[in-house]
């Protein structure tokens, strides 16, 4: 398998130790925290599963077959890892207020468990959630301190915010599409591939203006010309030290004009003109220019060790990656999958 994020930077040198990530699903533990209030009536049934080794889409699509409703009346705030012990929310839209006895579709798939249930007036929508809290276990680590040590710089440093590998498909099958779309100017109906391969080449060319900022040492400083977001307003710096607690941006490449300037500008768009195909489609479909933190510090990082393993909590907003963090730490093992 293809380690198509292999070329870009790491922020404190390529790891030297190796370890497996997902060795078992329950090393892969992630919470979602919607952020609000559910309101405890309304048309859609909120149910909050724990799944074990299963696809989201997978068990949205059961859950409906079994309440006898569309699949498209169960949604989702986000899309969560299969190979992991994942817990989420699942609105079904049950207008008339009935609450199924999930009793045999329980038993029919022993990996899914319903934690909770309530009700709310809206629809989950992707994106309708704060963040993910996260348990990983690294295991069979081959050189324990060289990751605790890594750990350290990362709890004040952070990571690069690099898009994961799972953005681009496998073995990078999205990216690969967005450009063939761009290239011959492919025109479609349909919503989820487009917003797919779209979504797939903002996040390449985005990934590689980080690798840039690495590699010409501006990652962890202020440059005049950068666009920073210094609490809920972008900025763009003349001057520097910035007032505030400024976090400096890369562009999420859209139709219009990159918004920096100086060396900033040189360096994103030498990264934009590096990818003619995907900015073709990016254009093609007038996406709009949009930025994103360069910098991904975890909330609440901590972790514990044994002989050969390595454990760690943190939390994250949405849109971030834990694989960003793993990345930085340890050279991942191959894990062997067995499907049923």
């Amino acid at each position: 398998m293809t380690d198509i994020l292999a070329p870009l930077a790491y922020l404190n040198g390529q790891p030297t130790a190796k370890a497996k990530l997902k060795a078992k699903p329950e090393h892969f533990v992630v919470r979602e925290d919607l952020g609000f209030e559910l309101a405890g009536e309304g048309e859609h049934l909120m149910v909050r599963i724990r799944k074990t080794g299963e696809n989201t889409s997978f068990v949205a699509n059961e859950i409906a077959k079994f309440c006898g409703v569309k699949s498209k009346d169960v949604s989702w705030a986000g899309l969560k890892d299969r190979h992991a012990v994942t817990e989420q929310w699942l609105s079904i839209h049950l207008p008339k207020g009935e609450t199924p006895d999930f009793t045999a579709f329980l038993a029919q798939y022993p990996s899914i468990e319903i934690l909770a249930t309530t009700r709310h007036n809206k629809k989950l929508r992707p994106g309708d959630l704060t963040g993910n809290e996260f348990e990983l276990t690294l295991s069979e680590v081959t050189d324990v301190e060289d990751v605790l040590k890594r750990l350290e710089k990362i709890s004040t440093s952070g990571v690069p915010n690099y898009f994961g590998a799972q953005r681009f498909g496998n073995e990078g099958n999205n990216v690969a599409e967005a450009r063939r779309w761009g290239r011959d100017n492919v025109r479609t109906r349909n919503q989820n591939k487009r917003s797919l391969y779209l979504s797939a080449a903002r996040s390449w060319i985005f990934n590689q203006i980080v690798s840039a900022r690495i590699e010409q040492q501006a990652f962890d400083q202020i440059l005049v010309g950068d666009i920073v977001l210094n609490g809920d307003k972008q900025q763009h710096v003349e001057a520097v030290p910035v007032e505030g607690e400024p976090q400096v941006t890369a562009a999420l490449a859209g139709d219009n004009t990159l918004p920096t300037s100086g060396k900033v500008l040189d360096l994103e768009q030498a990264c934009v003109d590096s990818e003619p195909d995907l900015m073709a489609l990016i254009r093609g479909n007038r996406m709009r220019h949009d930025r994103r933190v360069i910098n991904l510090k975890p909330d609440n990082l901590t972790w514990t060790s044994t002989e050969d393993q390595v454990t760690l909590k943190f939390s994250l907003d949405a849109g971030c990656f834990a694989t960003a963090i793993v990345r930085e730490l340890v050279e991942e093992i191959p894990v062997e999958r067995v499907y049923a």
